[in-house]
């Protein structure tokens, strides 16, 4: 024996055995598709859907009296979710047809939304598009101006000031208490802060007309502060107060206690924390709370009806004097039957729409994180 056939280990011998009948291997199982669509999955979706129509059609304006576009959306949506489940159980298993009917279920769920989101700005755009296609409407204001004076004359310049000056009143009162009142809620705790959610939690369901009669009450009843801008933004602050506090309780609890342990490990104390650490985290979450807290107070009308009154002209001075709105002249326009001074009020509401629109993109602005520039 040679040394290199000592070191060499003896391998075993290969032997195959043929499996047994009852241990022969099986085809693995085919997986399921969880993306993408295949041309059998989009037939049955387009068959579905022209199924729901024809039927629904049939059914509403040929069986039944029920000739309206309500019960015909209604009826269509019932008999595509039918006619969708069958179809798909008919070529899949279970598991794909509860996949298919909960998907059919929420996407004509977005979709109605969509449709009446949709509709409601077209619909105020095209009413009011007579009237702003002249410049008047934003650069003029009512002082002089009929009901029944031609689009040419007057505009709403008196109601864009007036709804910007209340609104960034209230903004700079709330934001600081609303924060504030987040961060004491979240970061102090304490038997307290529970007592603090409470009210803030049944504050976020309180009537307009509410809080324009407490600030009406207080304000102008008991201190003597007259009918003026101020007063309609204390009465907004009511109501934006604890929508901002809600959001932006809700969004600092979901910072990772992480962050705080390291800054707090390192030696900082919890303002300096709460301050450089929690706060630009969450800062995304905070501008979403301001968005909202802004749209609920931006587009009501009774709480400044009560404390502030209208003006047809402008006003710049928020603590003298009446003050117009964008919502007030809508409900003013809208209710006066006058055709020309209703299609001022639509047009109004297409610039609220615009305005609120343009504080959102400046919050978001506001709130995106600075990445990679100094």
């Amino acid at each position: 024996m040679t040394v290199l056939e000592a070191r060499t280990p003896h391998a075993a011998p290969r032997t195959w055995v043929r499996p047994a009948d009852d241990q022969a291997p099986t085809a693995p199982p085919r997986r399921r598709r969880t993306g993408g669509t295949k041309a059998e999955d989009r037939a049955i979706l387009v068959g579905s859907v022209l199924a729901g129509v024809a039927l629904s059609w049939v059914v509403c304006f040929r069986l039944l009296p029920w000739g309206n576009p309500l019960a015909f959306v209604l009826t269509a949506f019932a008999v595509f979710l039918a006619v969708v489940t069958v179809a798909t159980a008919a070529t899949s298993d279970g598991p794909m047809v509860t996949d298919r009917l909960a998907a059919a279920v929420i996407s004509g769920g977005a979709a109605v939304v969509a449709i009446a989101l949709v509709s409601t700005v077209a619909f105020t755009f095209v009413r009011g598009a007579g009237a702003l296609t002249h410049s008047n409407m934003f650069l003029d204001d009512m002082a002089g101006v009929g009901p029944r004076d031609p689009l040419t004359n007057g505009g709403v310049l008196h109601a864009i000031l007036g709804s910007l000056i209340q609104i960034s009143i209230a903004v700079v009162v709330t934001v600081p208490l609303g924060i504030g009142t987040a961060v004491f809620m979240t970061e102090v705790g304490g038997r307290f802060s529970r007592v603090v959610r409470t009210v803030v939690e049944a504050m976020t369901a309180l009537p307009s007309i509410v809080a324009g009669l407490f600030i009406y009450a207080v304000l102008i009843l008991t201190l003597g502060v007259p009918r003026s801008g101020v007063a309609a933004a204390a009465a907004l602050s009511v109501m934006m107060l604890p929508i901002i506090a809600r959001a932006a309780d809700v969004v600092l609890r979901v910072v990772p206690g992480g962050l705080r342990e390291a800054s707090l490990a390192l030696g900082s104390s919890r303002w300096r924390t709460v301050w450089h650490v929690v706060l630009p985290t969450a800062r995304a979450g905070l501008a979403t709370a301001l968005i909202l807290g802004v749209a609920r107070g931006v587009g009501e009308t009774s709480p400044v009806l009560l404390t502030s009154g209208a003006a047809s002209f402008v006003v710049l001075n928020p603590t003298v004097g009446a003050m117009n709105s964008l919502p007030l002249f809508i409900f003013s326009a809208i209710r006066s039957g006058e055709p020309l001074y209703v299609q001022r009020g639509f047009a109004a509401a297409s610039i609220l729409l615009l305005l609120v629109l343009a504080l959102f993109v400046l919050a978001r602005r506001i709130a995106r994180p600075r990445t990679g520039r100094r």
